[in-house]
């Protein structure tokens, strides 16, 4: 998703939240500033959805919950609320609160051309000051190609790219998929970032 300022005064969660569910549209709120969530391509869309989708089913029969772009993130410690694309959180934390969540164990951004730079960037900064956090999955949606950063038990962190026939394996939910599962019948022309008939 694509995030663009809005013109508005600081607001506070509680006014945040009160304020938002009056929107049409979503809103990440970053140091007290609002953001509007543009809608992305349609590779976007079916990529979330995939990895959403491929998630739940994993996961059914355990306690952790899979979130789509619908479920907010609350950052570690501060009051800064973000909406990833998709998100898995194993914390019995997260059961007690019922307008986001916050610490997930995987967390999931497709990338889109304007907002690769901050999702590499700053928002990964953000992120990784998270305990609970040991995934953190960057999805091209005009390329087959995936980076995934993994926190190593030194609290470290790693980048792993994938690519064509690559195996991609996360830890955090003990789930490896081969990385065409979900790039199938996609049309990765970065001009039109059109899909093909399935």
């Amino acid at each position: 998703m694509i995030a663009a300022p809005e013109k508005f005064p600081t607001l506070t969660p509680e006014e945040y939240f009160t304020w938002e569910e009056q929107q049409l549209e979503k809103h990440e709120l970053i140091d007290g500033q609002v953001y509007a969530m543009s809608g992305g391509s349609v590779n976007h869309g079916r990529l979330a959805i995939r990895l959403t989708a491929m998630f739940d089913n994993h996961l059914e029969n355990s306690s952790c919950i899979t979130g789509n772009s619908d479920i907010k993130i609350n950052i570690v410690e501060t009051n800064n609320y973000t909406y990833p694309d998709a998100s898995v959180t194993c914390d019995d934390r997260d059961k007690t609160t019922t307008q986001y969540i916050t610490y997930p164990c995987l967390v999931v951004e497709v990338l889109s051309p304007s907002t690769e730079a901050y999702d590499r960037g700053s928002k990964f900064r953000m992120y990784r000051h998270n305990p609970a956090l040991q995934d953190y999955l960057l999805v091209s949606s005009t390329r087959l190609e995936i980076d995934l950063y993994h926190k190593k038990e030194t609290g470290e962190w790693l980048i792993i790219n994938y690519q064509a026939g690559d195996t991609i394996e996360l830890k955090s939910i003990n789930l490896n998929f081969p990385i065409e599962q979900i790039y199938r019948n996609l049309d990765l022309n970065p001009e039109t970032e059109s899909t093909q008939l399935l």
